[in-house]
């Protein structure tokens, strides 16, 4: 019992705003407080089921909403964490524990009797006084049970709870794999002369990374910092195939890591789970949730979007494949030739040099410059805030106001080492909430993998790197402006190809000289970003913006090939890759995204990747409007923050659009913005 009794997991945090007081908790605690949470879940449960009084919203589908808050807060720590620092023992505790949640949250979604209660006030919604936040809870409240199988047969619903309990080890064991393999490759230099072409900032990170494992020379990885610089400027052909191809077949290399099997099994079971709910494909049964609707009409839009990029995408391909030829390249311009020649015709075309940029792209210099368009745009003001425990040492804590308000706490972990994961992504410790008169202010995460200090320099991003910073805190602040009450409904808990518009927004900003000048200042002479730098940026805003947007769609319909798949994959995970995608560059075997592609089998993206570029338009269209306003009017930011920003998923996001916008969706703003359209060719 002193295990339960002790627990920190199990306590009262009294800490500033109830924070995870990070130093207290020990991997051993896990295990323990889930056990003790889903009881109490259970029982929460039961005092549901047994009340006496005839079902009602609150006594029912508010109850069971705030039914396992203990353990939402347990797991949002042991995941989140898992993600961004973890060991070993993490990540055995997590494989340990996850068929236990899968159980349990399985057991809830098929118990008859709770079940009962909820379509009571299903049933009475009609009749019932409730507003359109309530409606909507109560909705997804029914459409969760029926759609995680409360009406199948009994033998069914078995079969359907050893699919979720599968399924929640497959999708961990996945991102694992990854992980490892991600770890599991350096390239070690000892030859000065093989950094040919490398810019200073990447030789002198890897001396330090080879510095910090007692190695002589330099030492490149394939966390992102590390290998995008090198495949975009190594003049050693032989050393960036090495790197693309160990980039390119993490996952596949049929050992304890392979994740080819791992895909084919999630894959089937996904497609069993779909057909037993009376669905055709998985696709099916995930888009009927989602603003497009249908499989239908996500082809229709795929394609519509394919047939304005493929022509461009081979008009792109053909330049910088005809500058490579000009240039000495003899033969075929292979994958790992093509970053390297587009950078290097990027430069000759537009002056742009993105090593240029990056002396005025400081990491603190970009934090700033980032909070202050929060604090121009929504009134927010961030304050450091080190009296906040945090996890990692890397890893930094703000306390966010709006006024005298308090919003939150937002967390801040930038860099990338061997316990995180590679990407950039933006979660939660808690969403917000309200209980009562008490409003619960989120707790908020974004973790990113940007380049390191580098000896006596300060942190130096590149200007993709501030457009991830842009974008995650567009994530960050879709969260911290919710104003719901349920924490289900908050924040970015929103339909998935929604989801991305409120980030993929606030990347216009970056090309904006506006923003720009206000913090991009040289880190040694503190010169303003030059606005011939500027204007070259933007000059190259459409390079190969058929080419990228062509990417994005073979991942898109990759994504749909795996999940419109009748459970009968007989190849491997690479041929259906290789099927789905339009590939312009020749296809290496063996080499392939999927055995990789964390987003569709372990992030929460199956059967929605496209949604990044669905969110594209919208972000265009919304983005059309601060253009014709004004990119810091407050007025038009307040009408964002009131109509979309601080709804969560209370209301349709289709709703929420027509609101802001005061119509329906046009792509006109992102074909033209893409040079898609005759007047930009």
């Amino acid at each position: 019992m002193d295990e339960i009794r002790n627990n920190p997991l199990l306590l009262e945090w009294l800490t500033p705003h109830q924070t995870p007081p990070f130093s207290q908790i020990k991997p051993e605690h896990y295990k323990p407080a889930i056990a003790a949470a889903i009881e109490e879940g259970r029982r929460n449960v039961q005092q549901i089921i047994d009340n006496i009084e005839a079902p009602t919203f609150a006594n029912t589908i508010e109850a069971l909403e705030r039914s396992s808050e203990t353990l939402g807060r347990i797991t949002g720590l042991l995941f989140n964490i898992n993600e961004c620092d973890t060991s070993d023992e993490l990540q055995q505790i997590v494989l340990d524990v996850v068929p236990d949640l899968s159980r349990f949250e399985t057991e809830m979604s098929m118990n008859e009797q709770l079940f009962a209660r909820v379509k009571h006030v299903y049933e009475q919604r009609d009749t019932l006084t409730l507003n359109a936040e309530q409606q909507m809870l109560l909705n997804d409240t029914y459409k969760g049970f029926v759609r995680n199988g409360i009406g199948l047969p009994d033998a069914e619903k078995k079969r359907f709870a050893e699919i979720e309990e599968r399924l929640s080890l497959l999708t961990q064991q996945f991102n694992q794999n990854v992980l490892a393999d991600n770890n599991a490759y350096t390239l070690h230099i000892t030859d000065e002369s093989a950094l040919a072409g490398l810019p200073d900032t990447s030789r002198h990170a890897a001396r330090e990374e080879a510095q910090r494992r007692d190695m002589e020379g330099w030492l490149f990885t394939l966390a992102f910092p590390s290998y995008g610089p090198f495949m975009q400027h190594s003049e050693r052909r032989d050393l960036r195939e090495q790197m693309w191809r160990a980039y390119n077949s993490r996952g596949n290399h049929g050992d304890q890591n392979d994740n080819n099997a791992i895909i084919n099994e999630i894959t089937s079971l996904r497609y069993e789970k779909a057909h037993l709910l009376g669905y055709d494909t998985y696709c099916d049964y995930i888009l009927e949730e989602r603003m497009v609707g249908s499989l239908e009409s996500l082809h229709d839009f795929m394609q519509r979007l394919k047939d304005a990029a493929l022509p461009v995408a081979q008009r792109d391909l053909q330049e910088v494949t005809d500058y490579a030829h000009a240039h000495g390249l003899e033969g075929t311009l292979m994958p790992w030739d093509f970053s390297f020649y587009a950078e290097q015709l990027k430069q000759e075309r537009y002056a742009f040099d993105s090593e240029l940029l990056r002396p005025y792209f400081q990491l603190e210099k970009v934090r700033q410059g980032i909070f202050a368009l929060y604090g121009r745009l929504y009134g927010l003001r961030f304050e450091a805030a080190p009296h906040i425990a945090v996890y990692n040492h890397e890893a930094t804590a703000y306390e966010v106001f709006d006024g005298s308000r308090f919003m939150g706490v937002l967390y801040m972990d930038m860099h990338p080492r061997a316990s995180k994961r590679s990407g950039a992504w933006m979660t939660e410790f808690r969403g917000q909430w309200r209980n009562g008169q008490n409003d619960v202010r989120p707790l908020i995460q974004i973790v990113c993998n940007f380049t390191r200090a580098v000896g006596d320099k300060p942190a130096l991003l590149t200007y993709g790197e501030v457009e991830t910073f842009m974008h995650e805190f567009g994530h960050a602040m879709h969260g911290m402006l919710s104003d719901v009450s349920y924490e289900s409904l908050s924040g970015t808990n929103v339909l998935r190809d929604f989801v991305e518009m409120p980030s993929q927004l606030m990347e216009n900003w970056c090309r904006e000289p506006e923003f720009l000048n206000t913090f991009a200042q040289h880190y040694e002479t503190g010169e303003t970003i030059p606005a011939e730098y500027v204007e070259r940026l933007r000059r190259a805003e459409q390079y190969l913006a058929g080419y990228l947007c062509l990417r994005q769609l073979n991942l898109g319909m990759t994504d749909i090939a795996f999940h419109t798949s009748h459970g009968d994959i007989k190849s491997n995970a690479e041929s259906v890759e290789q099927q789905a995608m339009t590939e312009l560059l020749p296809h290496i075997d063996g080499h392939q995204t999927s055995t990789s592609f964390t987003h569709i089998f372990s992030g929460g993206y199956a059967s929605g990747y496209y949604g990044y570029k669905w969110a594209e338009v919208l972000d265009a269209d919304v983005f059309s409007r601060f253009r014709k306003e004004g990119i810091f009017n407050s007025t038009t930011a307040s009408s964002l923050r009131e109509q979309v920003l601080c709804k969560g998923g209370s209301i349709h996001p289709a709703t929420l659009f027509q609101n802001f916008m005061g119509r329906n969706p046009d792509i006109k703003a992102f074909m033209q913005r893409s040079g898609f359209t005759s007047e930009n060719k």
